[in-house]
């Protein structure tokens, strides 16, 4: 489906919930709202923030996490007092919850609901615990996560988040008020499927990036992080890595509670923080981008972003980046935490740029292929049909 195909303008509410950081969740959905303001949609918003916490008891954000009134109060209002053909939720944790999803229902409204992280399987959202894959929770009642104090090292959290996760399940939430599930990648379906999410109505849609200029010719050196310095991104491998490669540039871009891990290292720069024009250019200017992560990321925007130009990736090979890098044809894989590997495939890298210069050339082809915003939006518009013709078919 193109946009010249589509039946007609559709008025979607958007439904977030902002992080008290700013991360790569908030990007996807400015650039997605934007996508479809472009092609001719009606956006509403439905916005809750984080910052909200701080000012409420820690009972109150408790009960909202579970059942937020306020949320369903806004959303029957929103749809009572403007037609909307679909709702399309982001993130819903912790105020805006899962009442979202009820009152959506019960206007008749069909829930689109694409899943950013592993929240419906795991209350810590990563599958990760003690910087290792934990899959404890997946397919069953998620009890372990609060005897283990897996969301911020709070039982009491970790319990809340367990409860609203089989509340919902024992409700039917889940399987009966959402008509589409939108996975990030073929790894993240079939985890979904393992947890009990209804297979058949999980799609396929990737993260995008709107860079449709070719990237600048010149010469590349150097490595490039870009994240969050926190310990699921393979911060501690990247520096022991760094150590191993003798003073070879790697430049960082980002902040985090694991940021001291990297300072002092020879070669090692740490940029902070940077606005997108400023990552964009980085990445311009090196050989490739390092993805050490230690968890199964759901779809990284920077490895698109990197690909949009022209930049090949040495990612770990784990989850879904096993599935979106390419070993030898638009990067390298390393194993998931060895940081000895992880300075072989760099020095690898840094001794063969001519080849690495054509898996730039074939990043950037896989772009033009599988990750513009022309490719997303047709993908998007089939998954917002799929979504209304099962209300029609529910009798809505």
């Amino acid at each position: 489906m193109t946009e010249a195909d589509s039946p007609r303008p559709l008025r979607v509410l958007v439904v977030h919930n902002a992080y008290q950081q700013w991360g790569g969740e908030d990007a996807v959905v400015e650039a997605e709202i934007a996508l479809l303001r472009r092609s001719g949609h009606t956006v509403r918003e439905y916005r809750r923030h984080n910052d909200e916490i701080g000012a409420q008891a820690a009972w109150r954000t408790a009960a909202t996490t579970l059942w937020s009134r306020r949320t369903a109060h806004d959303v029957a209002r929103a749809l009572a007092d403007s037609a909307v053909d679909i709702v399309h939720c982001h993130n819903t944790f912790p105020l805006v919850s899962p009442s979202v999803y009820w009152a959506a229902h019960r206007a008749g409204v069909p829930v689109v609901q694409t899943l950013h992280n592993f929240r419906l399987l795991c209350p810590q959202a990563m599958l990760l615990r003690d910087e290792r894959i934990c899959e404890a929770c997946v397919g069953h009642v998620p009890w372990r996560a609060a005897v283990h104090a897996c969301y911020r090292g709070s039982r009491a959290q970790s319990g809340v988040l367990a409860g609203m996760l089989a509340l919902h399940r024992a409700l039917g939430t889940y399987r009966d008020k959402i008509a589409i599930y939108v996975a990030l990648s073929e790894f993240g379906r079939r985890k979904f499927i393992e947890g009990g999410l209804p297979a058949g109505r999980i799609r396929v849609k990737p993260n995008f990036i709107d860079l449709p200029t070719e990237p600048p010719a010149g010469p590349r050196n150097g490595f490039l992080f870009v994240g969050r310095l926190s310990p699921e991104k393979g911060v501690s491998v990247l520096a022991d890595a760094a150590q191993r490669l003798a003073g070879i540039p790697i430049r960082v871009a980002g902040s985090g509670p694991a940021e001291a891990a990297l300072g002092g290292i020879q070669g090692v720069a740490l940029l902070g923080a940077l606005p997108i024009g400023q990552v964009i250019a980085e990445m311009h200017r090196a050989r490739a981008l390092v993805l050490p992560s230690v968890w199964y990321e759901g779809f990284p925007r920077t490895l698109v972003e990197a690909f949009a130009c022209g930049l090949p990736v040495i990612a770990s090979r784990l989850g879904a980046l096993e599935e979106l890098v390419e070993h030898g044809v638009t990067g390298l894989l390393s194993e998931p935490g060895d940081a000895a590997a992880l300075a072989q495939a760099m020095a690898w890298a840094e001794q063969h740029p001519a080849q690495m210069a054509e898996m730039g050339l074939r990043a950037r082809q896989a772009y033009r292929e599988r990750f513009t915003a022309s490719s997303n939006y047709a993908q998007l518009a089939a998954i917002y049909a799929e979504a209304l013709e099962s209300r029609v078919a529910a009798g809505a």
